[in-house]
């Protein structure tokens, strides 16, 4: 319900959706780059171990990776605070951070405590969560895969011995 003598702003609104345009794309790039690059890392160390039948290497990669994806997670809701704050839409950090924190990751937890006029950019924060999350889960599918061939191999050379 809105509150007493709100008057929808098309100017505000559009500042809404510029910002928040600006903070997605901002997010995914982010996140593209950082989730790239460690899953390389994952892919290079892992089959270093896979040749070098290293198996529980593979284990140790899969959770430091795990780790550091979730690290990543926690940076783009401090992003999300960071503009929110500097902006002036918040007047405390903190509340900043578990707004945002609560729309990325779809909880709602908090309630909407943007002012007037900047209240669409709690769905606009949201799809930046969905997106980067959904990415996220198709990356992991492929990392527990190689941890289920290391697991399998590992469990085999165990069952030999």
């Amino acid at each position: 319900m809105l509150e007493p003598g709100f008057q929808f702003s098309f100017f505000a609104l559009s500042y809404d959706v510029i910002v928040g345009v600006g903070g997605v794309i901002l997010i995914l790039l982010f996140h593209g780059t950082l989730i790239n690059h460690v899953l390389m890392r994952f892919e290079n160390m892992t089959a270093n171990n896979f040749q070098k039948k290293e198996y529980h290497w593979v284990f140790l990669h899969f959770y430091i990776t795990f780790a550091f994806i979730a690290l990543i997670h926690f940076v783009e809701v401090l992003i999300w605070a960071l503009i929110i704050y500097q902006l002036d839409l918040l007047k405390n950090p903190n509340d900043a951070i578990l707004f945002a924190g609560s729309c990325y990751t779809t909880l709602g937890l908090v309630p909407d405590i943007l002012p007037n006029g900047s209240k669409s950019l709690a769905f606009i924060i949201a799809f930046s969560g969905l997106f980067s999350l959904a990415w996220t889960t198709s990356i992991m599918i492929g990392m527990t895969e190689t941890y289920r061939k290391a697991w399998k191999i590992k469990r085999v050379e165990n069952t030999s011995v």
